[in-house]
């Protein structure tokens, strides 16, 4: 434990980064200037800064998204210890990954509501970066008080709303954007307006992505069928009758449309690729009441509806598949703050959500997506004892039941799930925290991972078998549905420090350090397995000249663990910055089930730059990526070199006269055109890519 706690007292990671502080430069001098407090929700649904939280967790906040302008979520987190946006390159398909935990194993929640749609390698991100105030992500175990799921952690997704668009003393306010990327000669415009009125205020969102080409990647190749556009809207309303009772409610829609393959992490086939349209819908209601003077209420409560539609009309023999998946959920929370001998913040509520979805193809049933639904009933409560002015003891505890009813002649199943947690923050100096976590957290297994059936896949129209003149064959991958697969529970324990410094170098600068490893013990670790050539069953078929052979595509529950260092520094003087993030993420199989291929690879990000001015930044990101060989590979997967990808970036941001209000922002991305793949991603990264970005607010 010694060494451990010297390994986090030199080391100091745990990603405290908020890269959306601005200079005060009110006084017209930047000899002192001030960095906002962090905020974290996600520790207790509540509101708090990120010293107080026992979790280890990041923040990207709406400035450093607008001085940014990314295109997708991995330009977005890329940096962000611990975290991996897999998908590949052509950008539809994004997913997170969290510590080697991936897709659903990871909770995401846009405006607070679930996002749970997964069909494989579709993605699960349809909301356009422009309109974001601000991601969260809680990294490590959080089952307690978000559900099924929160093996990895939870990424909490946030839109603006009117307030966060309309200055201070007007009634309307708006933005409006255009960018252009090299790479696939992109062109992706938004527009915002809010309007305030009394008790009321409204605001609409538009935006698009338009690419006129495949992408490249740093060989000069093309990413194949990456060519694929986008569109999203947002409506969404507020009413405050009295002060600390809020109203909302929104609609959002977001398009994607382009020849793909289905799978859109790998590269096509002339017999795979399909015309994709898909759409996704989503509608929230929610109420937040926290009555002045009053401190047993601060409820809130939220209904929401997600309707995500996928069409894939195959180019190749014109078959036509059909995916709905909806998600139905209601949850209301409330945190009471009282005294009994020590101050107490109880925070408790309740949750319900539902998963449904159908298949077609042709107009028929689909068995490789059977009608399917499954229902969620959870009761949860958290409690932060304040046992001392310097040291908070805090308890959880949920219970899920969780009822699964598929068609196709599978029988209904029921689950429950006890998901506890105990954690501790000592605060020794009010710029320092130490804090330990034990938890338990659970996954259910999915719709698509217990009753896929029928073809996955085929492999033709024939190759040969061994040298000229061998005969050729036919593969025929088939899914094998699991539909008594166990759900996941990880324990996971973490350790971590936070510590803070103002005026190191200079009066009014600052410096955050931070840092914490983590251990996962999973059982029932859900894992795929794709098997081809099957010996057992490969026959000759003389009619044809091929041999004609099987394989299979099912999940399985192993035993897993998976562990690591996250670290981070992040430095701002004003006139100049940097920042530092590193990633080692490890995970192995137990009871000899092999390496896991979920984990990403080791990274280290280095930023820095200088704002010469008040108005303007320049700065270079350098990020280092390790190699993985077959050792640190699952059997038969293909090994990934390291990469060092070097970026440029400059900012300028007018703050009087006629383009007060407007960010120029212009990048090269991989300035050096390296050509490397992220694991566990399919496909190649882009080559370099010259981006431009302009946006006004009014």
């Amino acid at each position: 434990m010694a060494s451990t706690a010297l390994c986090l007292s030199w080391a100091l990671a745990a990603q405290a980064q908020q890269t959306g502080a601005e200079p005060d430069t009110g006084s017209g001098t930047q000899d002192t200037f001030r960095l906002p407090d962090i905020l974290i929700f996600g520790a207790a649904r509540d509101e708090r800064a990120l010293l107080d939280t026992p979790n280890a967790a990041s923040v990207v906040g709406e400035e450093a998204i607008r001085r940014r302008q990314p295109s997708t979520y991995a330009d977005m987190l890329d940096d962000v210890p611990g975290v991996t946006i897999e998908g590949g390159p052509r950008g539809v398909s994004q997913e997170v990954n969290i510590r080697g935990f991936q897709d659903e194993q990871v909770v995401l929640r846009f405006d607070g509501g679930r996002q749970n749609f997964n069909l494989a390698h579709r993605g699960r991100f349809f909301t356009d970066p422009m309109i974001l105030k601000q991601v969260e992500v809680l990294r490590g175990g959080a089952s307690t008080l978000f559900g099924s799921g929160a093996l990895g952690g939870v990424v909490f997704v946030d839109t603006k709303d009117a307030r966060d668009v309309i200055e201070p003393g007007k009634t309307v306010g708006g933005e409006v954007s255009l960018g252009y990327n090299s790479n696939g000669n992109e062109w992706k415009y938004g527009a915002t307006s809010a309007v305030q009125q009394g008790a009321f205020d409204a605001l609409i969102f538009l935006a698009g992505r338009d690419r006129g080409s495949d992408l490249e990647d740093g060989g000069g190749n093309d990413i194949v069928d990456s060519e694929i556009d986008s569109e999203n809207y947002l409506l969404k309303f507020g009413f405050e009758p009295t002060d600390g009772l809020r109203l909302e409610a929104s609609y959002q829609r977001y398009e994607d449309a382009g020849v793909t393959p289905p799978n859109t992490n790998v590269q096509g086939t002339p017999t795979t690729r399909v015309n994709r349209d898909l759409t996704h819908e989503q509608f929230r209601v929610g109420l937040d009441w926290k009555p002045a003077g009053n401190d047993l209420i601060d409820l809130k409560a939220l209904f929401y509806y997600n309707d995500t539609a996928v069409r894939e009309d195959r180019i190749f023999d014109g078959r036509f598949d059909t995916t709905d998946f909806e998600t139905r959920g209601f949850e209301i929370t409330n945190i009471s703050e009282f005294d009994i001998g020590v101050p107490v913040a109880f925070a408790y509520g309740f949750e319900m959500f539902e998963d449904k979805q159908v298949g077609t193809r042709n107009g028929a049933a689909r068995a490789q997506t059977p009608d399917a639904e499954q229902q969620f009933y959870a009761a949860f409560a958290q409690a932060d004892f304040n046992v001392s002015p310097v040291l908070t003891l805090t308890a959880g505890l949920r219970y899920d039941v969780i009822d699964t009813n598929p068609e196709g002649g599978f029988s209904s199943r029921s689950d429950e799930e006890f998901s506890p947690k105990l954690a501790l923050s000592w605060r020794p100096t009010e710029n320092t925290q130490v804090f330990a976590s034990a938890s338990r957290s659970f996954r259910a297994a999915s719709l698509t991972e217990m009753f896929p059936q029928g073809v996955h896949f085929i492999a033709g129209p024939g190759f040969p078998l061994g040298g000229p003149g061998a005969p050729f064959f036919t593969g025929v991958n088939e899914f094998l549905p699991t539909p008594n697969l166990s759900p996941e529970t990880a324990d996971q324990i973490e350790i971590g420090v936070r510590h803070q410094m103002t005026s190191v170098l200079r009066p009014g600068d600052r410096l955050d350090l931070s840092g914490n490893i983590y251990y996962a013990q999973v059982d029932d670790f859900i894992d795929a397995v794709v098997t081809f050539i099957d010996p057992a069953t490969t026959a000759f078929n003389p009619i044809t000249g091929r041999l004609e052979v099987s394989g299979s595509t099912t999940s399985r529950n192993i035993d897993a663990e998976l562990y690591g260092l996250e670290a981070s520094a992040d430095y701002d003087a004003g006139t100049w910055f940097g920042r530092a993030s590193l990633t080692i993420p490890r995970g192995d199989g137990r009871n000899g089930a092999g390496k896991l291929g979920s984990i990403p690879q080791d990274r280290l990000v280095l930023t820095g730059g200088v704002r010469p001015a008040p108005e303007w930044e320049l700065g270079a990101r350098a990020t280092f990526l390790r190699e993985l060989d077959e050792g640190d590979l699952p059997d038969g997967t293909l090994a990934v070199d390291g990469a060092e990808i070097f970026d440029i970036f400059a900012n300028w941001q007018p703050q009087r006269g006629a383009l007060e209000g407007t960010v120029i922002s212009a990048a090269i991305d991989n300035v050096f055109d390296q050509n490397y793949r992220v694991h566990p991603n399919g496909l190649n990264n882009p080559g370099v890519t010259a981006r431009f970005a302009i946006s006004r607010r009014f």
